[in-house]
C-alpha cells in the first residue's frame, strides 16, 4: 500500500476549516432548486420545461460572472472574493421576501448565482493550495463533502417545509430569508478573520532564458496585503492574457469540457429527481424529497470516502472507476426496470460524488500562476445546469425515462477524460 500523504500543513488548518464552511453554504443554496422546481410547478401551474428556467437563470449567473469573478479575485485576493460573493448571495436570498411573481423569483436567483460564482471561484482553487500538491484532489474532495452535507440539509429541511403532509402551502420566502441573514452574518465574520493569501509567483528566468509560466513557487502573504501581492505576482498572466494562455493548454481544455459535461449530468439529475419519481407514480412529493435527501447523504459519504481513498489511490484511477459506475447506473435507469432503476439512480450519487473536485484539481494541476484564470473558466461550467431545460422538454413530450439520455452522454465524456488521464499519468 502506498504511503499516506499529508492532507494539509499545520499553518493552513484554520484557513482550511474556514473556507470549507463555504462549501456547505453553496451546496445548500443549489440543492434548494431541486425541490423548488416541483413547488413552483404546483403553485404557479407551470410545466417542467418552464420551471427549468430556475436552473437556467441561476447557472446563467455562473456563466456571465465567472470571468469577472476571476479578474476580481486576481486583483483583490481570495478573501475579498469570498466577502463579495457572500454579500451578493445574502442580498439575493433576501430579495425573495418582496418577490411575488415568477420573474421576480428568477431575478433573485440570478443574483444568488452571481454570488455563488465568486465563492466557488475563490474557494475551489484556494483549497488545492492549502497543502501538498499530491493530496490536492483528496483535500478538495474533503471540503466538497460539506457541500454534500449542505445539499442533504436543504432538500430535507426545505423539502419538508414546502411539501407539507397536510397538503397546505408554504411561503418560499421563509427559508430564503433565514438563509440570507445567516450568509450576511458569515460575510461579516470573513471581513474580520485572517485568511492568508497564497500566491503563485513565477521564478526568476535563467540566464539567457525565459520564464516558464507553468513553473512556479508558492508564497504566503498576510491577508491585509493580498491585493498587492496578487497584482505583483500575476502581472504577466492577468486579464485576457492569462485566460488566453490557459486556453492554449489542450489538457486543461479537455478538463473544462469534462467538468461541463459533469455539471450537465449532475444538475440535471438533481433537478429532475422529484419530477421523475412522482411522475412514475413511485412516491409522493414529500417522500420524493426525503429520498433525494437520502441520495444526497450517499453523495456526501461518497466524497468523504473518496477523499480518504485518494490519499492512497491515484485520483486518475478513482475517477475512471467512478465514471464507469455512473454510465452503468444511467443505462439501468433508462431501461425502466422498476425498483432496479430507482436503486441505480440513487447509487449513481455514490459514483458521481468525487467527480467535480477530482476533475477540477486534475485540470488546474501544473498551471501555477495561471490557476486563478483557469478557475474562473472552470466556474463557468455550472451553465451545464441549463441542460435541464432539454431534459424537462423531453419529460414533457416523451416519457419519464428517456430524459436520462442527457446525463448518460455527459458521464460518457467524463469517462473518456478519465481514460485519457490514466494514460497521461503513466
Amino acid at each position: 500500500m502506498a504511503k499516506q500523504a499529508k492532507l494539509t500543513d499545520k499553518r493552513y488548518v484554520v484557513p482550511f476549516v474556514l473556507i470549507t464552511t463555504l462549501f456547505f453554504l453553496w451546496g445548500f443554496a443549489r440543492a434548494i432548486l431541486d425541490v423548488l422546481n416541483k413547488h413552483f410547478q404546483d403553485e404557479l401551474h407551470i410545466s417542467i420545461t418552464q420551471s427549468s428556467l430556475i436552473q437556467v437563470t441561476t447557472y446563467l449567473g455562473y456563466f456571465l460572472m465567472a470571468i469577472p469573478a476571476g479578474l476580481f479575485i486576481r486583483r483583490h485576493g481570495y478573501r475579498y472574493g469570498v466577502v463579495f460573493g457572500l454579500t451578493l448571495f445574502g442580498l439575493g436570498a433576501l430579495a425573495f421576501i418582496p418577490s411575488n411573481t415568477f420573474a421576480a423569483f428568477l431575478a433573485a436567483l440570478f443574483v444568488i448565482g452571481c454570488g455563488l460564482t465568486f465563492l466557488e471561484t475563490a474557494a475551489n482553487p484556494y483549497v488545492t493550495e492549502l497543502g501538498p500538491k499530491e493530496t490536492a484532489s483528496s483535500r478538495l474532495n474533503l471540503s466538497q463533502t460539506f457541500n454534500g452535507m449542505g445539499c442533504f440539509m436543504a432538500t430535507l429541511l426545505v423539502g419538508g417545509f414546502l411539501f407539507r403532509e397536510d397538503g397546505g402551502t408554504s411561503d418560499v420566502a421563509v427559508p430564503y430569508a433565514i438563509m440570507g441573514i445567516v450568509v450576511l452574518f458569515i460575510a461579516l465574520i470573513f471581513t474580520k478573520v485572517n485568511l492568508p493569501e497564497i500566491v503563485q509567483a513565477p521564478p526568476s528566468p535563467p540566464e539567457g532564458g525565459t520564464i516558464d509560466p507553468m513553473s512556479t513557487k508558492t508564497i504566503v502573504a498576510p491577508s491585509g496585503a493580498e491585493g498587492g501581492a496578487s497584482r505583483a505576482s500575476t502581472a504577466s498572466t492577468s486579464g485576457a492574457s492569462g485566460i488566453s494562455a490557459v486556453l492554449r493548454n489542450r489538457w486543461f481544455v479537455f478538463g473544462l469540457l469534462a467538468l461541463l459535461s459533469y455539471e450537465v449530468s449532475e444538475i440535471s439529475i438533481n433537478s429532475y429527481f422529484v419530477n421523475f419519481v412522482t411522475g412514475t407514480g413511485w412516491m409522493s412529493k414529500l417522500d420524493a424529497s426525503r429520498v433525494v435527501s437520502l441520495a444526497l447523504v450517499i453523495f456526501m459519504v461518497g466524497r468523504f470516502v473518496g477523499s480518504w481513498v485518494m490519499r492512497r489511490v491515484a485520483a486518475e484511477h478513482m475517477l475512471l472507476y467512478c465514471a464507469v459506475g455512473t454510465v452503468v447506473c444511467m443505462v439501468l435507469t433508462m431501461l425502466n426496470l422498476g425498483q432496479v432503476s430507482l436503486v441505480a439512480l440513487i447509487l449513481n450519487y455514490l459514483f458521481e460524488a468525487i467527480m467535480f473536485p477530482t476533475i477540477f484539481s486534475l485540470s488546474v494541476q501544473g498551471l501555477g500562476s495561471l490557476k486563478k484564470s483557469a478557475a474562473s473558466l472552470l466556474m463557468m461550467t455550472p451553465i451545464g445546469g441549463c441542460g435541464f431545460l432539454l431534459m424537462g422538454w423531453l419529460a414533457d413530450n416523451t416519457n419519464p425515462f428517456l430524459p436520462f439520455i442527457i446525463p448518460l452522454v455527459g458521464f460518457a465524456v467524463v469517462l473518456a477524460y478519465a481514460y485519457m488521464a490514466n494514460k497521461r499519468a503513466k
